[in-house]
């Protein structure tokens, strides 16, 4: 990692250990770069993967590279497939997985950047 007053040059994420088979890889943020302001990452969910319901003090931005998410929104679910991004406003109630029976590929954008704390998630079991 490279770093003056200009700019931040990042060589390599952090691999974030996660239940269920997802992997995290965070390029920016608070385990990789120890900034609160963004995080970005890089996400791949696995067939028959699910996280918790949660209302998250961040807004987050999902990126699809390939495979889909289900994305359930405030009690209603859509899909979402590689090539499209999805924005979903902080204080909004979400709950993101996979019962596709292939990898999902994506992107997260947080801001300001994701921690357990702000992640309102409810407390249910999950598989990530």
């Amino acid at each position: 990692m490279k770093q003056n007053d200009a700019y931040l040059l990042i060589d390599q994420p952090t691999a974030i250990p996660v239940p269920g088979g997802k992997q995290i890889h965070e390029y920016l943020g608070r385990v990789n770069t120890d900034t609160d302001r963004v995080s970005v990452a890089r996400m791949e969910a696995p067939a028959g993967w699910s996280e918790p319901a949660q209302t998250p003090a961040f807004d987050e931005i999902t990126i699809m590279l390939d495979g889909q998410l289900q994305v359930t929104i405030n009690g209603k679910s859509l899909e979402i497939s590689a090539g499209q991004v999805l924005s979903v406003n902080r204080g909004t109630r979400v709950q993101y997985e996979n019962p596709h029976g292939k990898m999902a590929i994506y992107w997260a954008i947080c801001i300001p950047a994701f921690s357990l704390e702000l992640a309102g998630r409810d407390l249910l079991e999950s598989s990530g």
